[in-house]
């Protein structure tokens, strides 16, 4: 008996590291997308609200995205490519948000409102929705149609587990580095001192270029998850001109075709995040002209 369940559970995390390899890109983009929310908060509420954060993601997985990813796989798999438009939707409207703020588009309540950690714990989960469905979608695609719903749906949290690990546990390392710098500038070693000063005055080039990282994640996963799911709905235009324009530079290998993908995906994220956040923008801007006469009566 112990002997077929040993079996088993070698079957579930052969199966699990097998799936979750094909997520390392969407991995990555999370990885890059959340120390954003962390930025400007003091550094005593820093791994607290990570931890939220990463709470926030299992809760996600295990309580909302596997659970229905299951239900919908075996009962409505119809549903599953309108939700994925809908998530890819959402970051490609807040990678648009970002590209709009570079160039000085700012609404909305003051500078202020980001700092509230409660909102910003609740932007990164809701932000983590998105992007732990794509994870968990593409682990569960990869894995064997025969290998049944209990099996399928110990991998699924195999994969939840390790990779909210991975993720939080990067994010964490990345958003107290500054600290270790600070320690390492204050030692009477004098390269060990050196080197923490350089990690210190590095930090806040490394977080632009976190942010522009996170930025363009948003945008490329938003857009290539659009994409895809449009072609399995009811439009397959722009889905065949990125097969066409990939296809078009195969012969310069996989690298090529990754960047030429992701380039485009993203562009394409972008003009649809742009057309939503001013649909979004001038909606607002409508209901602000009606707010005082509707105060007034």
């Amino acid at each position: 008996m112990s002997v077929g369940l040993l079996a088993v559970v070698d079957d579930i995390l052969t199966a699990a590291l097998k799936a979750s390899a094909k997520t390392a890109g969407v991995v990555i983009d999370d990885a890059a997308v959340t120390p954003q929310y962390v930025q400007g908060i003091t550094p005593a509420r820093e791994l607290p609200m990570v931890g939220k954060i990463a709470i926030g993601s299992l809760v996600n997985k295990f309580v909302i995205i596997i659970p229905i990813a299951l239900l919908l796989t075996a009962f409505a798999p119809w549903v599953l490519p309108w939700l994925l438009i809908l998530g890819g939707s959402y970051l490609c409207f807040e990678g648009a948000e970002k590209v709009m703020e570079w160039f000085g588009a700012h609404h909305g309540p003051g500078q202020d409102e980001p700092r509230d950690e409660r909102k910003l714990v609740f932007g990164a989960i809701r932000t983590d929705l998105i992007l732990s469905t794509e994870i968990m979608l593409i682990s569960l695609a990869s894995l064997d149609a025969d290998f049944g719903i209990w099996m399928t749906a110990g991998a699924l949290a195999v994969i939840a587990v390790g990779m909210t690990l991975l993720v939080y546990g990067a994010v964490a390392l990345l958003v107290k580095i500054d600290d270790v710098g600070l320690r390492m500038a204050e030692s009477s070693a004098r390269q060990v001192r050196s080197t923490g000063e350089r990690i210190v005055r590095s930090m806040p080039t490394v977080f632009r270029v976190i942010s522009i990282i996170g930025t363009v994640a948003m945008l490329w996963v938003g857009g290539h998850l659009v994409i895809a799911n449009l072609a399995e709905t009811f439009w397959d235009g722009p889905y065949n001109l990125l097969h066409a324009a990939t296809h078009a530079i195969e012969a310069l290998g996989p690298v090529a075709e990754w960047v030429v993908d992701t380039a485009l995906s993203g562009l394409f994220g972008l003009v649809v995040g742009l057309i939503i956040a001013g649909i979004v923008f001038a909606a607002m801007r409508v209901a602000k002209r009606k707010a005082p006469v509707g105060a007034s009566h």
